[in-house]
């Protein structure tokens, strides 16, 4: 009797598996810079100009945009676990580049407020999450690692953002390189999910990564189930204090580091020790996050965060400025890693994608009040350093909330542990 033998399943090479989706989404995140902050701020002065409007009306337009765009996240994390990561990123690339265009026909606040809803709904909120769930559902044993190196990547990635756009803007006028920045979108995020995310699975439970070979996925928490833990608000509490004093801190660069007697030129410079600093740190915590351990990950990047802020206040040119750039880079970088490092870890990745929506949602919308808030806090004052200080209040608020440990996340991770060793 012979008996016929299956033929064995052809195994990816590591190429074909993680590092290629780890590098797809690296670069999927880098062209989210023109939603992004980092890209706008390079439009604003021009903007203003042309607009007639003030800082202020702006910064508000930008609010307004900031948070209508935020109510709709949820839905996109929906979106990623229904349909899948490839589905998503071709529907969102595509309109993403449409708001690119509509930005360069604004003639108004209220034009200009509709342009900052689709940007910062599409680009630096839905087009960011589905590049993380990208990349956080290519790995499962190496996950830190891979997102510390994502972290590193696109950071270094979206700080060749405004020297980009601050060179096409010279060539061709702000309206035109608002065009050319949607042609770029356009030509490479959808062809980077037509063609390079097919094999992308739409959970952890069959890894990409060849190398990855888990036995059992773990249990995963639904959106619902996530947003009862206290370790979720634990997050929600870290990301959005991150989220809405980096933006602050980067919309105003120019403006507080003039007063601080720093010049254009050098505030913009100053992105490139952000960038090393976010390297350095996105790998250092997602290389920790996978060996160490993830309990003062967390309270780590607040206390980066409010030391960012005591170097904000007390910035002038040489070393200082210099240190403030790397410390709010490291915080940045820290955070992003360890968010997408802790969701998958902590609630699973069944429903990863509506988690990390909701996240991103707190995330997107205390992002867009942070500019806000710094506006009218220098309004009052007079003068940034001590509305740089008031608002260190929420970093710090955040990192005492970190420090208490979640006794039932614990013995369900260690439960939950002690069942994968027995299978």
């Amino acid at each position: 009797m012979t008996t016929t033998r299956a033929a064995p399943t052809p195994r990816r090479t590591r190429w074909e598996g993680g590092i290629l989706i780890l590098a797809l989404g690296t670069l999927t995140a880098g062209l989210t810079g023109p939603g992004q902050t980092i890209g706008v701020s390079v439009f604003n002065p021009k903007m203003e100009a042309a607009l007639n409007l003030s800082s202020e009306r702006v910064s508000l337009a930008y609010l307004i945009g900031t948070l209508t765009g935020a109510l709709l996240l949820p839905r996109v994390g929906q979106l990623i676990d229904a349909r899948g990561v490839r589905r998503a990123q071709i529907i969102i690339g595509g309109l993403f580049a449409l708001a690119l265009v509509n930005m360069s026909f604004v003639n108004g606040f209220i034009w200009l407020a509709i342009g900052f809803t689709g940007i910062r709904f599409l680009g630096q909120g839905s087009l960011s999450l589905i590049s993380t769930v990208t990349v956080s559902l290519g790995y499962v044993r190496n996950r830190g690692t891979a997102l510390g190196v994502y972290s590193m990547a696109s950071h270094g990635l979206m700080a060749l953002v405004p020297f980009g756009l601050a060179i096409t803007i010279a060539a061709v006028g702000w309206r035109s390189a608002w065009l050319v920045s949607a042609a770029v979108v356009l030509a490479t995020v959808v062809p980077i999910a037509v063609f390079g995310l097919r094999r992308l699975p739409t959970n952890s439970a069959s890894p990409v990564d060849p190398d990855d070979q888990t036995t059992t996925p773990a249990p995963s928490l639904d959106r619902s189930e996530a947003a009862r833990t206290r370790s979720f608000w634990l997050l929600v509490a870290v990301s959005s204090s991150a989220g809405m004093m980096s933006t602050a801190l980067n919309f105003y660069q120019i403006s507080w580091m003039a007063e601080a007697g720093i010049s254009e030129a050098a505030a913009a410079a100053l992105f490139i020790p952000q960038v090393l600093g976010a390297a350095v740190a996105g790998l250092a915590i997602g290389w920790a996050s996978d060996r160490i351990g993830t309990r003062y990950l967390p309270a780590i990047c607040m206390a980066l965060l409010v030391v960012s802020h005591l170097l904000a206040a007390i910035a002038s040119p040489g070393f200082i400025v210099v240190g403030y750039g790397i410390v709010l880079g490291a915080m940045g970088g820290g955070v992003r890693t360890a968010t997408a490092s802790l969701l998958p870890a902590w609630f699973g990745t069944t429903h990863l994608g509506a988690v990390q929506g909701l996240l991103t949602f707190f995330n997107v919308g205390a992002s867009a009040l942070g500019p806000f808030a710094l506006a009218n806090a220098r309004t009052w004052f007079g003068s940034y350093p001590p509305a740089l200080l008031l608002l260190a209040v929420v970093p710090a608020a955040a990192l005492i909330f970190s420090l208490f440990d979640d006794p039932k996340l614990r013995a369900r991770l260690a439960k939950e542990a002690a069942a994968q060793t027995t299978v």
